[in-house]
């Protein structure tokens, strides 16, 4: 009689995208805390300018050759950055951390709807299951319980930011491959903190006290974003795109763990969302493998004889 066993390994690249989801989880508290020292558009503003320019200082040589192509990607990124987390940052003044993750952890299923809805691209059979799971879950997760249908400001605005994350993806996508990673990293968040701070004037926010929290928050969170996303481009040339997502789904999970830690508690209905939105992300980046047929490929040998 044998005995199967499981064998469970982890690359060193894949323990390092752990790690990074674990940060990305706790920075939805860390942000949380920032909003109650500083308006959120002022906040996302100083957070990617300094990230924009610990890229920049490395990158100095590179940016030499920055095309037009280049200069409009990064922009149109940079705006679809800036409309994300800015919406995401200003939910958390209304919302929980934890809440605030799940919300965003839509924008994986709401790739594909984009997609349809922008360019005609129909989704395929998981990706829908994907996104109906998903709005089960946030409808579940952010409902109260005696009107599951009501979705407060907070959410609503998360929400509208998890779309703007998505529109991210699909632009990113759609550059891919055909400009300079680094250039147009720079010109995004370069043009993510000009729109967040642009966007003060008409939200009649003011420049705030620099506290001590406020400045460590921002500038930490700015130049460990510009750190990770030069591990991230270099951990995923070695890991699969699923595995990859499989590892991001943690994201929410790790920020539900961190506001436990910090007090906070959903209930048993929004655990259940929650539980919802995260299988709506992997169902939805799940692909059905097409059943070889045993006829054609006798035939196809045949062929070849």
């Amino acid at each position: 009689m044998s005995v199967s066993r499981f064998k469970f390994s982890v690359k060193p690249q894949e323990a390092i995208l752990i790690l990074i989801t674990m940060f990305w989880g706790g920075t939805f508290l860390a942000v949380q805390y920032a909003v109650t020292l500083s308006d959120p558009f002022f906040f996302v503003g100083l957070r990617f300018a300094t990230a924009a320019l610990a890229v920049g200082l490395i990158s100095l040589k590179t940016l030499r050759g920055l095309t037009l192509k280049e200069l409009k990607a990064g922009v149109a990124i940079g705006v679809a950055i800036a409309m994300g987390y800015s919406l995401q940052t200003w939910g958390l003044q209304t919302i929980s951390s934890s809440k605030s993750a799940f919300i965003t952890a839509m924008y994986v299923p709401l790739v594909p709807l984009l997609q349809w809805l922008c360019l005609g691209r129909l989704p395929g059979l998981m990706s829908c299951i994907g996104i109906v799971l998903a709005f089960i879950g946030l409808i579940l997760l952010a409902g109260p319980e005696n009107n599951l249908l009501a979705l407060g400001q907070g959410e609503i605005i998360t929400l509208i930011g998890a779309i703007a994350i998505a529109a991210e993806i699909i632009l990113i996508s759609a550059w891919a491959g055909k400009v300079d990673v680094k250039r147009v990293t720079v010109v995004q968040l370069a043009t993510a903190s000009l729109v967040a701070f642009a966007t003060m004037v008409p939200a009649g926010e003011s420049v705030p006290p620099m506290s001590t929290g406020l400045v460590v928050v921002a500038l930490g969170l700015g130049i460990f974003s510009a750190i990770i996303q030069v591990t991230m481009n270099w951990a995923q040339r070695s890991v699969s795109p699923t595995r990859a997502t499989v590892i991001y789904t943690g994201e929410p999970v790790w920020a539900g763990i961190f506001g436990r830690l910090a007090g906070e508690r959903l209930p048993l209905l929004a655990l259940v969302g929650a539980a919802f939105i995260v299988a709506g992300v992997l169902v939805s980046e799940l692909k059905l493998r097409k059943r070889r047929n045993p006829v054609s490929d006798m035939t196809a040998e045949e062929g070849l004889d």
